[in-house]
This record gives structure tokens, C-alpha cells and sequence, in this order.
């Protein structure tokens, strides 16, 4: 097959525009949290002794509660009547549950979105001639299967900007895609190429672009239990009548809101890698003549597996709610970037396709 090597230079400098303007999204992200906390704190020194005082009387009324209703108090399980005391306290002080927009005038954060839209189009185009310069699927080596998952990343975020107002998150997503484009530039550089024979096969549109797609939902999720543990600190701070500090959190709705809303994403990846875990048996059998082989790969893969279906098992049926839900979202991902990065590149194995 011909590799059209224009259309290949096209990509790398589609790419380049992409990071860079992924970069300037960043910085309008970050500008956003720290021009409206800076505003959320002048709007004063009354509302941050209302906050204090909110959160004294919640501890009062906590210590006033029977033993056996507080028993359900600790990190990762919030019994009823602390939940409601807490919602009471914070109320005013960490945003809108519900993540809605609420007309509020914040043109950083238009200006972000704005610049975010127009980065996914120019990464959109870098993918997309990448593709028609080799003539397939742009995810055949660790380069492009990173440059298409950072293309995936950014893609579900803005996606979800239209249902929900995730702006808080955009300065974390939008650092993640510039790290994954830096990560792929600089450490995988692989120029375009046919794919090796054992890829050359439908299951590598089935397989791949499942696995591009969860990896792409986990990482957001990452970036949400990053936060839901920074928020859970300070409300814990709120609650117990101390100073909270990181005054950008109160932009940021309660560690709960959050924790709900990642369950239900890492769900979907969970389903996504499911079936990436599936259709690679059956692609390895097609292959290879066996369904399961124990490479290094395949091990990973399965790890990653059990580590997020511990997650959803905990949260949904044993009430691992909290900080401890929070941590196991994050070394799931881990593993995700492990299995990716370390695996790719230093263990031998069948899978060892990452062009470097």
C-alpha cells in the first residue's frame, strides 16, 4: 500500500497547531479558576464567616447525633442525617449539584471552550490525514494510538459541555490531551507506515477503537477523582470550622456530585473495556490459534479489568463510597497508563507494536 508522505507532514503540523492551541486552552481554563476565585473571595470576608460559622453548627449538630447514627460517618460511608447536614452546611459554598449553567458572565471560560473546539478541529484534521496518508485506521502504533485517544479525550469532554457545566474540569482535560500529543510527539515518534501483518485484520477498527474510547472516558474520570478528593478535603475542612483554602473549589460542585457523575462515566468504560477485553480473545484466536496466551499485554489488559470491576462492585454493592472510590478510579487508571507506557515498551511480548 502507498504511504502518501505529504499528506504525512500535513498530520505532524496539524498536530503541532493542535497542541499549541490545546496549550492556550489550558492557560484560558487556569485563567478562568483563578479570575473567579479571586472574585469569589472578594464577594468577602462576610461570606467566608458565614462558612465557618455554617460549618460549627453542622459539627454541633453531628456531635449532637446518637452514637449509632454517627457510626456511618467515615470516609467512604456517609450515613443519612450527615449527608443532610452537610448538604445544609455547604450550601452556598461549593457549585450548583446539577452542573448547570446558570448565565453566569465568565469569559475565560467562553474563551477556553471557544479555543477547545477550534484545537479537536485542527487535532481532528492532524488524525484524519494521518489516516488517508496510510491508508487505514490512524491507531496501528503507540503514536497514534495515543494522538487518537487524546483526540477521543477532548472530543467526549466537549461533548459533555453540552449537556453539563464541566468548565471547572477543563484546565485538568485540556493538560492531559497537551501531555498525551507531548508524550506521543517526543517519546513514540513512529513515521507513517503500512501496519505489520498479525494488524492487519477488521478486528483492529473493533478492538482498538473500543480500547481508544474507554481509555478516553477513564481519563477523564481520572481528572474528576483528582478533584473529588481536593473537594473532599475541603469540606471537611468547612464542616469541622476550619479555614477550607483552595478558594477555586467553591467553582467546583460538592465531592458527591462529583463522585456520581464519575461512577456513571467509568461505567460506560468499564462496558467499553469489557468488550475490548472480548473482541482481543477472539482476534487472538483468529491470530495466534488460542483465545488466551498470558502475554504481558493480555495479563494487563485483564488487571485493568478486575481493578475497575472492583470499583463498580464496591461502589454499587458494598458502599465504597467517598475517598475510597476516588482512589480506586485513580489506580485504575494508573494501570491504564502502566499497560500503555511500561508494557508497550519494556516487556516483549506479541504485542509489542508501539513503532519505537
Amino acid at each position: 500500500m502507498t504511504v502518501n508522505e505529504t499528506l504525512g507532514a500535513w498530520s505532524q503540523l496539524f498536530m503541532l497547531l493542535a497542541a499549541m492551541t490545546y496549550l492556550v486552552a489550558f492557560v484560558a481554563f487556569a485563567w478562568d479558576v483563578a479570575s473567579h476565585s479571586r472574585t469569589l473571595r472578594a464577594a468577602g470576608a462576610d461570606g467566608e464567616r458565614e462558612l465557618v460559622g455554617a460549618g460549627a453548627a453542622a459539627a454541633s449538630r453531628q456531635a449532637a447525633e446518637p452514637a449509632d447514627a454517627r457510626a456511618g460517618h467515615g470516609a467512604g460511608h456517609r450515613g443519612r442525617g450527615y449527608r443532610t447536614s452537610a448538604r445544609s452546611a455547604l450550601a452556598g459554598h461549593v457549585a450548583d449539584e446539577q452542573m448547570r449553567y446558570t448565565g453566569e458572565r465568565r469569559p475565560a471560560a467562553r474563551v477556553a471552550v471557544a479555543v477547545m473546539v477550534l484545537g479537536f478541529a485542527v487535532h481532528l484534521a492532524a488524525v484524519l490525514s494521518r489516516a488517508f496518508a496510510a491508508g487505514r485506521v490512524p491507531w496501528g502504533n503507540m503514536y497514534e494510538f495515543c494522538t487518537t485517544g487524546a483526540l477521543v479525550v477532548a472530543g467526549v469532554y466537549l461533548l459533555s459541555l453540552l449537556a453539563r457545566d464541566l468548565r471547572f474540569v477543563g484546565s485538568l482535560v485540556s493538560g492531559l490531551v497537551v501531555i498525551m500529543l507531548c508524550a506521543a510527539t517526543i517519546g513514540f515518534p513512529t513515521p507513517v507506515g503500512p501496519l505489520q501483518p498479525a494488524l492487519q485484520s477488521w478486528w483492529l477498527v473493533i478492538h482498538v477503537s473500543i480500547a481508544v474510547a474507554a481509555s478516553g472516558i477513564f481519563t477523564i474520570t481520572f481528572a474528576m477523582a483528582v478533584l473529588q478528593l481536593a473537594q473532599d478535603r475541603r469540606e471537611r475542612a468547612i464542616l469541622s470550622g476550619d479555614r477550607p483554602g483552595a478558594g477555586f473549589l467553591a467553582m467546583v460542585p460538592s465531592s458527591q456530585a462529583l463522585e456520581n457523575l464519575s461512577f456513571r462515566l467509568n461505567a460506560v468504560g468499564f462496558a467499553f473495556w469489557t468488550f475490548t477485553l472480548a473482541a482481543g480473545a477472539i482476534w487472538a484466536e483468529q491470530a495466534w490459534g488460542r483465545y488466551w496466551g498470558w502475554d504481558t499485554k493480555e495479563v494487563w489488559t485483564f488487571v485493568i479489568w478486575v481493578v475497575y470491576a472492583a470499583y463498580m462492585h464496591a461502589r454499587a454493592t458494598r458502599g465504597w463510597t467517598g475517598n475510597r472510590s476516588a482512589w480506586l478510579s485513580i489506580v485504575g487508571y494508573l494501570c491504564v497508563v502502566f499497560n500503555f507506557t511500561v508494557v508497550n515498551t519494556v516487556f516483549p511480548g506479541l504485542h509489542s507494536y508501539s513503532g519505537v
